[in-house]
C-alpha cells in the first residue's frame, strides 16, 4: 500500500527554523511528484511546494520564496521541507502529498492522490 509519512512539525518562535520531513511507503516507480500542503485554521488548505523525482525541479509558492527549500534523498525516498524565518502566518498543520508516475508537478489538491496525515507547525510571534 503507498503511503506517506510526514514527521518534524512543531513550534518555534518567529525567524526560527524547522525541517519536515516526508517519507514515502510502497512506490513501485521511481517517477513522481511529491508537494507540500498547508492548512491554517478556518482557510483553505494550501499549495506550498513541490519537487519532481527525476531532476529534482523545485517549485514554490510566492510566499515562502527565499524561505524554504525542499530537497528529496531518493535512496531513502524521503522528501524535505526545510523552513527558514519562520512567521506566526506559517503556521498551520503541514501535509506532504504524492502522486507516481509522472514527471511534473501540479499545485492543485487534485494533481495529488497520496496524502499524509499532516504535521503541525506553530510559530509564535
Amino acid at each position: 500500500q503507498v503511503q506517506v509519512v510526514e514527521s518534524g512539525g512543531g513550534s518555534v518562535q518567529a525567524g526560527g527554523s524547522l525541517r519536515l520531513s516526508c517519507a514515502a511507503w510502497g512506490y513501485m516507480y521511481s517517477r513522481r511528484c511529491t508537494g507540500w500542503f498547508r492548512q491554517a485554521p478556518g482557510k483553505e488548505r494550501e499549495w506550498v511546494s513541490s519537487i519532481v523525482s527525476t531532476d529534482g525541479s523545485t517549485f514554490y509558492t510566492d510566499s515562502v520564496k527565499g524561505r524554504f527549500t525542499i530537497s528529496q534523498d531518493n535512496a531513502k525516498n524521503t522528501v524535505y521541507l526545510e523552513m527558514n524565518s519562520l512567521k506566526p502566518e506559517d503556521s498551520a498543520i503541514y501535509y506532504c502529498a504524492a502522486r507516481a508516475g509522472i514527471t511534473w508537478c501540479g499545485r492543485g489538491r487534485d494533481d495529488y492522490n497520496v496524502w499524509g496525515q499532516g504535521t503541525q507547525v506553530t510559530v509564535s510571534s
